[in-house]
């Protein structure tokens, strides 16, 4: 038998699939409502879902679950919005560190979330943390590591060690997701195994790790904007080069290998990074240009219709695969989709670059 959080869950993704919306029942949304679900499903749906049930992509938690919306408050949704995980697949998505979306923006896509809340404001644990990180770390590498990676970073699940979230969760927030776990998902109940100590040590763990230097708990500013669109650079590399050779066109995907190969011959193509500008000014493929996928259309008249163009992302195929197939209904025949994206690209240890510049 279901529990009730995930049965309200299971109730509230049914009907918004019934009604066909993103509204989930909702009879009419707010402008500020209305203008956050249309960025959400531009910019958000294809990683956590289009009702928000997550796991569409890259392991992307499920946003709409009730136990999560109960206990996050809207200063970390914000941010979480506003400056992504570095070093995944969550872009930072706010102007500051070069996405599309200011302060309103966040504000909309926040308020239109919590249109998906059914259950009251968790109460949360707020005592001061009492827990001894060298105990933790035991008792998070028995329970956790499977999951979240060693330091909490790096396994398939939501990265609990990464310094941007330990800087906006409150300790009563990490008390609740470990304690009450998030039902219909992997992450399972640990009240029973940790019980309240071993909860706390495990906190201090994270907490006291150096190489996160995630001791605070409160929510710190937005830094101020500091780059918007990245303008179209020169496509296509190598214009007067062959043609490539052994490219599959989407949604069949090409390895890495054979980009790199075609790459080396000088062949004529262009490499466009799906992804928001934060993640291409972070890292990107060197010779790339950014075409987010959201926004296809600022750029689908300056790409030549008459050159292979290879996408990519870091999903490993979400992003990237939209940008392709929104490409290939405006009549580009020659796209494909770089097998494994940027993961794979650099793993192999070709060639990258940070920056504005291809």
């Amino acid at each position: 038998m279901l529990g009730r959080p995930l049965l309200e869950f299971v109730l509230v993704l049914l009907g918004c699939l019934a009604s066909g919306t993103l509204e989930c029942g909702r009879a009419e949304l707010t402008p500020a409502q209305a203008h956050g679900q249309e960025l959400y499903g531009r910019m958000c749906a294809v990683c956590h879902g289009r009702v928000g049930e997550g796991y569409a992509a890259d392991h992307a938690p499920a946003l709409a679950h009730p136990d999560f919306l109960a206990s996050a408050t809207d200063d970390y949704l914000r941010l979480a919005v506003a400056r992504g995980r570095s070093g995944t697949t969550m872009s930072a998505w706010s102007t500051g560190p070069g996405g599309p979306l200011g302060p309103a923006d966040l504000d909309a896509v926040v308020a239109f979330l919590r249109t998906w809340q059914r259950a009251a404001p968790a109460v949360l644990d707020r005592r001061p943390l009492a827990g001894n990180s060298a105990r933790g770390g035991p008792l998070f590498a028995r329970e956790c590591v499977k999951c979240h990676g060693a330091g909490g970073t790096g396994g398939p699940e939501e990265h609990i060690g990464h310094r941007d979230l330990l800087e906006s969760a409150t300790d009563g927030f990490l008390r609740y997701a470990i304690r009450h776990g998030r039902p219909g998902t992997p992450m399972p109940s640990f009240e029973r195994t940790l019980g309240e100590v071993g909860t706390d040590d495990v906190i201090a763990f994270l907490r006291g790790m150096p190489s996160e230097a995630a001791t605070r708990s409160i929510v710190s500013p937005l830094p101020p904007a500091r780059t918007g669109p990245i303008p179209l650079g020169p496509v296509p590399l190598n214009p007067r080069g062959p043609e490539p050779q052994g490219f599959s066109v989407q949604p069949a995907t090409t390895p890495a290998d054979m980009v790199k190969a075609q790459l080396d011959r000088g062949a004529r193509m262009g490499i466009l990074d799906a992804r928001a500008p934060s993640d291409y000014v972070t890292e990107h493929i060197a010779g790339a240009v950014s075409v987010p996928f959201y926004d296809p259309d600022s750029y689908a008249a300056t790409l030549p219709k008459n050159a292979w163009l290879v996408c990519y992302c870091a999903c490993p195929h979400a992003e990237s695969g939209q940008l392709a197939s929104k490409l290939a209904a405006k009549g580009f025949a020659k796209v494909t989709v770089l097998d494994e994206g940027l993961g794979v690209w650099k793993m192999k240890k070709y060639p990258t670059r940070t920056g504005m510049e291809p």
